[in-house]
This record gives structure tokens, C-alpha cells and sequence, in this order.
């Protein structure tokens, strides 16, 4: 198989050597080193194929040289080169070199020997430069090629090691290796606002006509344009991370680094790279030309790359890249607090925004009671901007404060963890009258599993020295629900949010001693082998009730 495919390209390559000898002096002394180097470099010089796109490695200020003859039956036919740098700007060059057809014939033939090369000396011979190119723009080369003449592309980096793309084709009939641009391949910004921007842009030709093998792929990123996708993923790459091809945007997310985010949603998959510059997403939408990028930073300059992408044969052409600045952050809203007065904030824990509350007191001495609905929540107070409390808070919590009248007091409330959670706030100057029932040591729920039966469970809870109402409530549910509801549940809604069945009992009591201030209850009518929700209710003197930690049991299922 070798030795056929050596036979084969035979005339090829005595065309290309006789090409070379012909284009140097005579082998004297000093130039016979030379040509043995040309003769060198060229056997280990690579050909470039037509119709195929190729991968090329450049190592700095080392030119690199690939060769190619179009043998057409026409004398004359269309060739197109395209090169895709894929970093740094390179420099790039085709030189044709033309001579006599009956020496090529004699070369592709195979039938000279040392006296004829010295004979061509004399013959006529040309080498020129037809194109050449220095940049990182994707560049496309159009000409004709003739039966004469033999090509050599050159390409040099000087700034550093690099890769690039390059596509030879001389089938100009069937369809684009890459998709096609419009006649305007601009970008335009439409819309943009403190977090979204809205890009639209013309369709490509492609889309037009092979829609179900195109889609449109759009990079977002805080530091510049990219000229062609092959040069964003090298970028992000050598951020430290390594990017799946060019179709792991849109077939295949398993291919997915630690250091990515995929979010699938309305047939558009976002990719979000975890970079040590910031985040670079990439966006792939099918064959939509306008969209709006949500979820971006207020006051932030973003850039904007689209590129239409080939399915079938991974090759993408990219419009001309725009960038917008977001709208600055409007100035949060203080909402007032008045005296008494609960307020429940809801925060969002994916923007990881403050919510101010602000109070002028009216007293010397004020109280802020804050009880915890749901997830994690950061308290700041400040007192005519000094800070004077700053604390995760648990369950509730009160801060007891001394001042002036008058004083200004700002709190800020932040939830810690990405899910929302939400809090209830109160501020009084009336510490007798408090707002909150007195609340026991813990409000843990405890089940006693030796006096579990088939159909009833036994539970206690704390109490306090001071005479409350207690409320349980009962919820069948299923084991894969059971990490869903504790985590769901919202400490600060009461019994009006539950369901009249649910409902099991309500009692009155209290202890002067501490140690005796607890109670028992027997739940009975229960199915065997069956998961309940029990919650504990406790009503203080002003009717807003505290809820007791869930507890899940799980009765017997054989008695």
C-alpha cells in the first residue's frame, strides 16, 4: 500500500523537485549545500490537500511551508485558500512558480536525469509572489490555477507559538466548507439595560438554505472580540482550562469541564466558562437572529461575537463582533420602617444584593427583632453610618440599641446562599410589649421510637415559663419528598397557609420550672409504614405564631 501510494505521487513530486532546481543556480561548490537543503526541506514539507481543512503548528520566527499543484483537465481552473489564525497575528504568502510545460512534462513523467536539470537552467522560469498577508483576520485567497504552475504557501509567527486553520478547495460548484456571511455581517445593539442586552443580526445565506445543518453561536466576554471561534477557544483554553469542540455547544455538553457551567432551556444551550479574566459564555440559539443576553452585570462593558456554525462538518464563519455597556445600577431603594410594624423581605440570592431598611427613632432606646423564614440571611445595622451590629442570624434574633432621638439607623440584609431566602423584620421602642412570644431553649421536635406503633407516634417539645398556645400538624408524605420539604419550608408562615385536615390538635400550657416545661403528644389514626410531617406551632401574646423545627417519623409496618 505504501510503495502504491509512493508510484502514485511519483510525478507529483519530480514536478515539484524539478520546480525547485529550476528556480536555483548550478550546483557549484558554495550553492550545491543550498539546493541539498531546498531538496531537504521540501521531502519533509507536507501537501496540502485539496478539499480538506487542515491544522497547522507554527513555532516562532520558523517559517513553515506547504506545496500543492491543481492537476485540472481544463487549462485553467478556480482555487480558493482560506486561513484561519487562531491566536496571534501571523504572516502569510503564496508564491507561484511557472516554467516551461514541456520541462514539467518531461518532471511529471519522470524522465530526467542530473544532465537535463542542468540543461533547465537555461529554460525560462519565473517565482512570484501573488499574495500576501499579515494579521489575525480569517483571509480568503480566490484565483486560477494553471498546469504549469506549482504553489508554496508560507506562514511565519513572530510572536509566539501558535496554530492555525487552512482550507484549499478547487470545487467551487458544490456547497461552502464554511457558512456564508450576508452582504452585512455587522452586529446591531437594539435594546439594552441594567442586566440584559438585545442583539439582532442578518441572516446568513446558509441558514437560508440548509437550516436544519446551521445554527448561530454567540461568545460573551469582558475583555474583546474574536475574530473567529477557532481564536475564542484557544483563548479561553489557555486561560487555564480546557474547552470542548466547537460542537460542544450544541451536541455535546458530557464533554463539560469542571470549570463549566450548561444551562439547557427554551432549545438554547449556554455554555459558561469559569475563567480566571471572568466569564465567557457561549450561547447557541439555532437559527434565531435576534436575542437577548440575560443575566449580565450592571454598568459592565461586554463584547459581542456571532458566528454561524456548520454542524456536519464543524467550520464557522464569523459576523463582525460588536460590544455594549450595561446600564449603571440604579440606587437601591430604601423602604421606610415605622414603629411596631413587620415587614417580610424576600432576597434574592442569585443577585447577591443588599435590601435597606431605614428607621429615625423616636426614642433613646429601640429594639430590631428579626426572625428567619427561609435560607441564610447577613444583617449590617448602622447608626448614622457607623456600623453597630453585623451578623449572620439563626431562628430569631433580637438587637437591643441606645441613641439619640433621631437617629438615623440603615439595615442591610443580604441573603448568603444562592436559593432566596426571606426574613421578617420588626422595630419597636416598646420592650414590654414584645411582638414575639417568649421562645423555649431549643425548637427541635422530638420522636420516641420505642413508642412507635403501627398507627401512632409519640412526640415532645419545650416549652417556656410563660402561658402559650401550641398548634400540631400533621403531613403524609413520600421519601423522595421528605428533603424537599425541610428544605422548603418557611419558618415564618402559619397555621392559615396549612391544610384544615392537617390539623391534629391545640393546647395551653406552661412550667414556673424550666426543667418541667416540656409536653408530650400521642398521634394516633396513622397508616402503617408511612412517612408524616409533624409541626409544632407556638402562639405568643400578640397572635404571631413561631414554628418548631419539622420532624419526619416514620410508623412501624408491622405491629
Amino acid at each position: 500500500l505504501k510503495m502504491s501510494w509512493f508510484w502514485f505521487h511519483l510525478p507529483l513530486r519530480l514536478l515539484m523537485v524539478a520546480c525547485l532546481c529550476h528556480s536555483i543556480k548550478a550546483p557549484t561548490t558554495s550553492s550545491r549545500q543550498s539546493f541539498q537543503t531546498d531538496l531537504f526541506n521540501f521531502y519533509h514539507s507536507l501537501i496540502l490537500a485539496d478539499g480538506k481543512e487542515t491544522t497547522i503548528h507554527l513555532l516562532k520566527d520558523i517559517p513553515k511551508r506547504y506545496y500543492f499543484v491543481l492537476e485540472e483537465r481544463r487549462a485553467l481552473s478556480p482555487f480558493t485558500i482560506t486561513v484561519t489564525p487562531c491566536d496571534v497575528p501571523i504572516e502569510w504568502s503564496i508564491l507561484e512558480h511557472k516554467a516551461s510545460a514541456s520541462f514539467l512534462g518531461k518532471a511529471a513523467r519522470g524522465d530526467h536525469d542530473t544532465h537535463e536539470v542542468s540543461k533547465s537552467q537555461k529554460a525560462p522560469s519565473m517565482v512570484s509572489t501573488i499574495f500576501n498577508y499579515k494579521g489575525n483576520s480569517v483571509e480568503t485567497y480566490m484565483g486560477m490555477s494553471s498546469h504549469s504552475t506549482l504553489y508554496m504557501l508560507e506562514f511565519l509567527s513572530t510572536e509566539r507559538d501558535t496554530h492555525i486553520t487552512v482550507y484549499l478547495t478547487t470545487d467551487t460548484t458544490s456547497g461552502h466548507l464554511y457558512p456564508e456571511l450576508p452582504m452585512d455581517p455587522r452586529i446591531d445593539v437594539i435594546g439594552i439595560g441594567h442586566t440584559t442586552v438585545t442583539l439582532t443580526w442578518k441572516h446568513s445565506p446558509s441558514v437560508l438554505q440548509h437550516r436544519e445543518n446551521i445554527q448561530y453561536c454567540l461568545l460573551v466576554n469582558e475583555k474583546h472580540n474574536y475574530k473567529s471561534l477557532c481564536a475564542a477557544e484557544t483563548a479561553i483554553r489557555s486561560s487555564g482550562m480546557k474547552l470542548p469542540p466547537t460542537l460542544a455547544l450544541s451536541l455535546s455538553p458530557y464533554l463539560l469541564e469542571p470549570q463549566q457551567v450548561m444551562i439547557l432551556s427554551n432549545s438554547e444551550l449556554s455554555i459558561i466558562n469559569k475563567v480566571s479574566s471572568g466569564e465567557v459564555r457561549q450561547i447557541c440559539m439555532g437559527t434565531k437572529n435576534t436575542y437577548t443576553v440575560p443575566n449580565l452585570s450592571p454598568s459592565t462593558q461586554y463584547y459581542f461575537d456571532v458566528f454561524v456554525v456548520n454542524l456536519l462538518t464543524n467550520a464557522s464563519a464569523a459576523y463582525t463582533g460588536t460590544f455594549a455597556r450595561t446600564l449603571e445600577e440604579p440606587e437601591p431603594k430604601v423602604t421606610e420602617l415605622k414603629d411596631g410594624k413587620v415587614i417580610q423581605v424576600v432576597l434574592d440570592g442569585k443577585k447577591q444584593k443588599f435590601y435597606s431598611l431605614q428607621y429615625q427613632a423616636r426614642h433613646k432606646k429601640i429594639q430590631f427583632t428579626f426572625q428567619l423564614c427561609r435560607g441564610q440571611v447577613r444583617v449590617h445595622i448602622t447608626k448614622n453610618g457607623k456600623t453597630v451590629a453585623s451578623e449572620n442570624i439563626l431562628g430569631l434574633r433580637y438587637f437591643s440599641l441606645k441613641g439619640k432621638l433621631l437617629d438615623t439607623y440603615l439595615v442591610q440584609l443580604r441573603s448568603t446562599e444562592e436559593s432566596n431566602s426571606s426574613v421578617k423584620v420588626q422595630v419597636s421602642p416598646h420592650f414590654h410589649k414584645p411582638l414575639f412570644p417568649l421562645l423555649p431553649e431549643s425548637l427541635k421536635i422530638k420522636s420516641f421510637s420505642k413508642l412507635r406503633t403501627c398507627n401512632s407516634v409519640t412526640i415532645a417539645w419545650l416549652g417556656t415559663q410563660e402561658e402559650s398556645k401550641y398548634c400540631v400538624y400533621k403531613k403524609r408524605i413520600e421519601e423522595d419528598q421528605v428533603w424537599m420539604e425541610l428544605q422548603s419550608a418557611d419558618r415564618c408562615s402559619g397555621p392559615e397557609s396549612r391544610h384544615k385536615s392537617e390539623k391534629v390538635l391545640c393546647k395551653y400550657f406552661y412550667d414556673i420550672n424550666l426543667q418541667r416545661a416540656v409536653t408530650t403528644e400521642t398521634i394516633k389514626g396513622l397508616d402503617a409504614g408511612t412517612l408524616y410531617l409533624f409541626d409544632v406551632y407556638l402562639f405568643g401574646p400578640s397572635g404571631i405564631p413561631v414554628r418548631y423545627h419539622s420532624k419526619v417519623v416514620k410508623t412501624r409496618k408491622k405491629c
